[in-house]
């Protein structure tokens, strides 16, 4: 019996060194490295075609601007190089939805350099670019608390397609304004007391202090509306502030401050006359006694007129007969 012995072969390829073995590594990498970031590159330039050859605005988040200056804006459009158009539409919008308000429209026909509003325009409001260099931003002259609010820009195309596009998000406009009291008064009597009210706007609502004649008092707010994001009135930056145990005589100081500035007016309180008498008789009796003295006034005079223009004359006319 013999033994059959089987010998199996195994052909495996070993790296010379430890260098070697690093080098094919790092040259797989590589090459696992570059067909990613092609890939990438593919990706991405396929999604900024798409944007090139479509439409859309571009506009700023927010701006802020102070009462009284002008401020603008920024709106900006693309469109596909191969599209034509006959004419533009720009408007632009205060809020969104049914609520919102047109406050600006032109319309810029093909080849014109520029964007006729129409005469019916409110002229606080002009385009600032030039529609046919893709720029729409707005310019606002005398910006006023009641433009705080979102706006936003839409462009429509009049051409083969009519094609409408605008910023979803808008742009927030922020109107700031210094801190101004507008009235400052004392309401009350001496049986249930008196108070003092301070009405005050501005933007950011001015914090508002009551000072006496020695030291800082406490006071307290009668509401504190703030603007709205649609559309706001003026009356959402107004606040009043209330100063209980107001006493005559003394004198206090309304003080509105917010980060734009600083405010006082000064308040006197005056001491309540006392009613007026007239040896002892009441108001009601005074009065009587005006009238009946004033009634037999006007008696007397139509007398005497009465007298000097027909009883007189008549007189004169039978002594001389």
């Amino acid at each position: 019996m013999s033994d059959t012995h089987t010998h199996t072969h195994t052909h495996t390829h070993t790296c010379p060194s430890l260098s070697c073995c690093f080098l094919i590594s790092l040259i797989m990498d590589v090459r696992w490295v570059c067909s990613t970031l092609s890939l990438l590159i593919s990706v991405i330039g396929a999604a900024l075609g798409s944007v090139d050859d479509g439409w859309y605005t571009k506009v700023q988040a927010e701006v802020r601007v102070v009462e009284g200056y002008p401020v603008v804006l920024p709106c900006t459009f693309s469109h596909p190089q191969h599209s034509q158009h006959a004419s533009l539409q720009v408007l632009w919008r205060l809020g969104h939805g049914q609520g919102a308000t047109v406050l600006y429209r032109c319309t810029s026909g093909s080849g014109s350099p520029t964007c006729d509003p129409g005469p019916q325009q409110d002229r606080r409001y002009r385009l600032e670019g030039n529609p046919r260099e893709h720029d729409v931003s707005l310019r606002i002259s005398g910006a006023a608390l009641q433009d705080s609010g979102r706006y936003f820009c839409r462009v429509e195309v009049q051409g083969r397609d009519h094609i409408s596009f605008e910023d979803k998000m808008g742009t927030r406009l922020r109107v700031e304004a210094p801190p101004r009291i507008l009235a400052l008064s004392v309401e009350g009597s001496e049986e249930s007391g008196f108070r003092a009210l301070c009405r005050v706007q501005g933007s950011p609502l001015p914090d508002v202090q009551w000072l006496g004649p020695d030291d800082l008092l406490e006071g307290s707010l009668i509401g504190s509306p703030v603007g709205s994001s649609v559309g706001s009135s003026a009356v959402h930056f107004q606040t009043v502030s209330q100063l209980r145990d107001v006493e005559p005589g003394r004198r206090y100081i309304c003080s509105a401050s917010n980060p734009l500035g600083k405010e006082q007016a000064a308040l006197y309180v005056l001491q309540p006359r006392p009613p007026l008498h007239v040896g002892g008789a009441s108001p009601p009796l005074l009065l009587l006694l005006s009238l009946s003295l004033g009634a037999k006034l006007l008696l007397l005079v139509g007398v005497g007129l009465w007298m000097v223009q027909g009883g007189a004359l008549q007189g004169v006319g039978c002594w001389w007969k």
